[in-house]
């Protein structure tokens, strides 16, 4: 969805001009859907012990990377001015999001359960970085979406085990 969805709305309310083609191309160059399909090519192949150590080594150092760049570009200038973006940006994302979700499926029959706390948990998670990368290549206020993110993640730390 973020592949495709999210850059279309990302460049629809960007300030530059797009036309379909621009977008599409957009898209075929956005670089975790390049990764991803990367990664699918060679699924039938068995890769040996020692390099499927070293990748799952790599990988786990991702996250932290890309919240440590994330967190490196925080400025507390941007607080001014953007206190009812930076309420409502993580405040639906961590609070009213969830709650809305929680009533709509709360007594639903078959709704109970693990699946619904897996998605209740999905849904109630800190600020996407791939959401963030979108938002800042267009242009959308980079100061602003690294403000959210950072203290999004932040928040969650508080929010999340009450969910």
């Amino acid at each position: 969805m973020l592949s495709t969805v999210g850059i279309v709305a990302a460049c629809l309310h960007s300030d530059a001009v797009t036309s379909r083609r621009e977008i599409a191309g957009r898209i075929a160059r956005f670089p975790p859907l390049l990764a991803t399909l990367l990664a699918l090519a060679p699924m039938p192949v068995r890769y040996p012990d020692w390099l499927v150590a070293v990748l799952h080594r790599l990988g786990g150092t991702l996250a932290r990377l890309a919240l440590v760049s994330v967190g490196l570009q925080l400025r507390c200038a941007t607080l001014r001015g953007n206190g009812t973006a930076l309420a409502l940006g993580p405040g639906y994302k961590l609070v009213l999001g969830p709650l809305l979700l929680d009533l709509l499926y709360v007594g639903v029959p078959g709704q109970a359960g693990e699946t619904l706390q897996v998605t209740l948990l999905e849904a109630a998670m800190a600020p996407q970085i791939g959401a963030s990368i979108i938002a800042i290549q267009q242009g959308l206020n980079p100061p602003l979406v690294t403000l959210m993110v950072g203290i999004g993640t932040l928040l969650s730390f508080v929010t999340l085990p009450v969910w």
